[in-house]
């Protein structure tokens, strides 16, 4: 799996580049600040979710901290899925919340 800072993700979007973001953080952790245009799957609906999901397109997983996106990240891999860490998670992140 590929990992980025909070800050690579942040010059990505301020360069006008397209991302897929998953947040995977439960519902009262998104309700206080998520990174604007973020697709909300907790972890414990990826496995459910991930018929939402296209193989031809890369992901990018934040959650608070990087431990459940790692976790997310290594089972979405795991089913064919393109997909890269945020390291850090919202506690790194410095952009731009909703």
């Amino acid at each position: 799996m590929k990992h980025l800072t909070a800050e690579e993700v942040q010059q990505k979007l301020k360069s006008g580049e397209a991302l897929n973001l998953i947040d995977v953080r439960e519902e009262d952790e998104v309700a206080q600040g998520k990174i604007p245009g973020v697709v909300h799957i907790p972890l414990g609906m990826i496995q459910s979710r991930m018929g939402e999901l296209d193989k031809d397109k890369e992901y990018i997983l934040v959650c608070r901290s990087g431990g459940r996106s790692t976790f997310a990240g290594n089972f979405l891999e795991s089913q064919g899925f393109k997909v890269t860490n945020m390291d850090g998670g919202m506690l790194t992140w410095t952009g731009e919340v909703e």
